[in-house]
């Protein structure tokens, strides 16, 4: 009982300091949303869905931690494009979390039909 019982309270107090970790990331984005979205928009559209050349991806509606990765992929070099990673290069984790959060939100144009039956 009592090792069941402090098994739950570390897992907890885990789950606390996580929390208020992440938090504490996205208060450190000296950044606003806005800001940060206005550079993607040049090239991806306002909200994400209407990029300005048919070879950049639509951003809205893709799941967040996809384009976490993403994202944090072009800033240390295992995605290779001069724009992203120059972009990529200036963002911290928390803003990061912030756009790949906010896009992510967005109505998409994107569609997956169903599987005919």
């Amino acid at each position: 009982m009592k090792k069941t019982l402090l098994m739950l309270v570390l897992g907890l107090s885990a789950g606390f300091a996580q929390a208020a970790e992440e938090h504490h990331e996205d208060a450190a984005s000296q950044r606003s949303v806005d800001e940060l979205v206005t550079v993607c928009a040049a090239c991806h559209g306002e909200h994400g869905d209407k990029p300005i050349a048919p070879n950049y991806p639509i951003l809205a509606g893709q799941y967040a931690n996809y384009l976490e990765h993403s994202i944090k992929s072009y800033r240390n070099g295992q995605r290779k494009n001069a724009v992203m990673s120059a972009q990529a290069a200036n963002l911290s984790d928390a803003d990061i979390r912030v756009l790949s959060r906010y896009f992510s939100l967005q109505p998409s144009p994107l569609h997956t039909p169903a599987a005919p039956k």
